[in-house]
């Protein structure tokens, strides 16, 4: 029986390389695969996977009123669907993803973040939470040596962000991943200067 599969991971854990690898793998077996997107995801190009390390490829990209179902029922046959950037696809999407594993028999692999840079969980992720079969942490590591779980927000001037909107496309510039105790003393510390600057 096919499954639902979920493997996330904090930023800089090699999501989208795994997702590209393990596309590639399928097809020197021989087997087509259905490569999708958000099309909210569009800092790489809009139709463009790419990795840190430079692996990249072309991908159906899935805007958010769309049925993934009705679309891949459309796009002809495939083995196995891969998505990226999962966490992006709404409740209702991750729904059509898991009705596609029930009725046709096929895997569906989706590689994303599992929280936002709050520590919340974005809608997306919840759901696959709920239904995945299988769930898999791609893990990295914080500056400190510890598992990195946070995708903390950072602007301009290297700051944290606490406050904003929960999608806010960016890399290395604009994301730092870090372990819980290290967000959480990176702010407190960022406040205190602030605080302190404010009172000289």
């Amino acid at each position: 029986m096919a499954k639902l599969y979920f493997k996330y991971g904090a930023m800089g854990s090699s999501k989208s390389a795994q997702a590209l690898i393990t596309q590639f793998n399928y097809e020197e077996l021989g087997m087509t695969v259905w490569l999708i997107k958000p099309s909210v995801d569009d800092r790489d190009g809009a139709n463009i996977i790419r990795s840190r390390i430079g692996l990249q490829r072309e991908a159906q990209v899935i805007r958010p009123d769309e049925d993934i179902a009705d679309t891949f029922a459309r796009a002809g046959h495939a083995d196995v669907i891969i998505a990226d950037e999962a966490q992006f696809f709404s409740p209702e999407q991750i729904d059509q993803l898991r009705r596609i594993v029930d009725e046709q028999n096929i895997p569906v692999l989706c590689f994303g973040l599992r929280t936002d840079f709050q520590t919340k969980l974005f809608p997306g992720s919840r759901r696959l939470f709920e239904l995945a079969d299988s769930i898999t942490e791609i893990k990295t590591i914080c500056e400190c040596g510890s598992k990195a779980t946070v995708n903390a927000r950072i602007d301009g001037e290297g700051h944290v962000v606490t406050e904003g909107a929960q999608v806010f496309l960016g890399g290395n510039d604009s994301y730092i991943a870090m372990c819980h105790a290290c967000w959480r003393g990176r702010i407190a510390r960022e406040r205190a200067e602030r605080t302190q600057k404010e009172k000289q």
